[in-house]
């Protein structure tokens, strides 16, 4: 058999807890060896697992072990790694928590903003736009100035206060499920090589999300039609927070 068949047999055994050892494999009496390969199977699941659990420690504390590593494990029977790289293993993940019967739908929230956590802390370095940059801006540039997010800038929005769970969590404290009708929308960013996860307020995601899509600052505003808009407040706050790499100055008004 061709050594690339080999290795790919080789590796399918490996990822199925029911299939037989490889023909092609064989222990000490010659012939196959079901209990020794179940250690290399072993070895595995339980790579694949720890990957998970180092990537979603809020999402495991919530779920309990026995709940989160039984997911994990129907995860990784369906989702191989692709990449050799671990930290990149389980992006998927949330979905899958997502599509699970029987959990709690805050958890899979907090796994999607475990995932994001690890994307903005992975991403590419840039230097952030301060407020002194927004306020050495013309106002008469103002209005179709555009905002170029830094790389590590993430947008969520959620139906559960999963930002507000994931740091009780964080800090120690055991999960309650929270209240039905209760949301959150939250902003990731990294300062500082520090990532930090913020509760928008009321309307901010919205004008942030269109700004990501391209909208000018005036665009962004008067898409929301909301007299409760504070476009000066929530303009600084995405500066302060470090989302914004550069203000692209539009033309005079």
């Amino acid at each position: 058999m061709p050594f690339e068949a080999t290795v790919g047999a080789f590796a399918a055994a490996l990822g199925d807890p029911w299939a037989p050892p490889p023909a092609m494999t064989r222990g000490r009496g010659g012939a196959p060896d079901a209990r020794r390969f179940s250690v290399y199977r072993n070895n595995v699941a339980v790579g694949l697992i720890g990957a998970l659990e180092a990537r979603y420690p809020a999402s495991r504390k919530i779920a309990g072990d026995e709940v989160f590593r039984a997911i994990a494990r129907a995860f990784i029977r369906a989702e191989k790694p692709r990449s050799p790289v671990m930290i990149e293993y389980g992006e998927e993940f949330p979905e899958f928590i997502a599509a699970s019967a029987g959990v709690e739908p805050c958890l899979a929230d907090v796994a999607w903003l475990e995932n994001a956590w690890v994307q903005a802390y992975h991403a590419a370095d840039a230097a952030s736009a301060s407020i002194a940059n927004l306020a050495g801006l013309s106002p008469d540039l103002l209005p179709g100035t555009r905002i170029a997010f830094h790389p590590a800038a993430r947008l969520l929005r959620f139906s559960t206060p999963a930002a507000s769970t994931w740091s009780s969590v964080q800090s120690g404290h055991d999960f309650r499920t929270p209240a039905d009708g209760v949301r959150e929308d939250a902003l990731i960013t990294r300062p500082d090589a520090d990532v930090r996860v913020r509760v928008l307020p009321s309307l901010a995601y919205d004008f942030a999300l269109r700004l990501m899509r391209g909208a000018t600052l005036i665009e962004a505003a008067q898409a929301l039609n909301d007299p409760a808009f504070d476009f000066g407040s929530h303009l600084v706050g995405l500066v302060e927070s470090g989302a914004v790499a550069a203000l692209i100055e539009g033309q005079p008004s």
